[in-house]
């Protein structure tokens, strides 16, 4: 027997813990489903707010132009990858190419409802509306949020 110590009699264990490391992953795993879902959305903007609307559940068969905070712009919440901003060289064209392609694939829907963030100059949307105009849409509907009532209530 020779003098030094040995693992077997210090009483250590020298497997590895998986324990720590399998709880570490399933948070991770748990915080990437949460947010995968987020990252996938699309398009999100916050509306301008209105009064007295009519309210109207999402068709996914209408067409929905988005323009977002920083100005890139989305069909149907997929974005539009030459249109970030729109002030790009080519964007024109190619908003209207797709606006054509989705009057030919639903032609009797004539209405374009376009979901644009509050903080954009009106000029932008303006051009949007332009644009819908030139792919055949006969209307271009702007979208809102209905304004929420601040004031407070009566008989309480």
């Amino acid at each position: 027997m020779s003098g030094g110590i040995q693992a077997s009699d210090s009483g250590m264990n020298a497997e590895i813990n998986m324990t720590p490391m399998v709880d570490v992953m399933l948070v991770l795993l748990v915080i990437f489903m949460l947010i995968t879902p987020a990252l996938m959305a699309g398009f999100t903007a916050q509306l301008p707010q209105g009064v007295n609307l009519i309210e109207r559940d999402d068709d996914k068969e209408r067409t929905t132009l988005g323009i977002d905070r920083t100005g890139n712009m989305y069909l149907n919440k997929v974005p539009i990858p030459q249109c970030a901003p729109t002030t790009l060289p080519g964007c024109k064209e190619t908003v209207i190419n797709l606006l054509l392609a989705e009057m030919q694939r639903h032609p009797t829907d004539a209405v374009l409802f376009i979901k644009a963030d509050r903080v954009l100059p009106w000029k932008e949307m303006a051009e949007a509306m332009r644009w819908a105009r030139a792919a055949g849409f006969a209307v271009a509907a702007m979208v809102s949020d209905e304004a929420k009532d601040e004031s407070p209530e009566e008989g309480g």
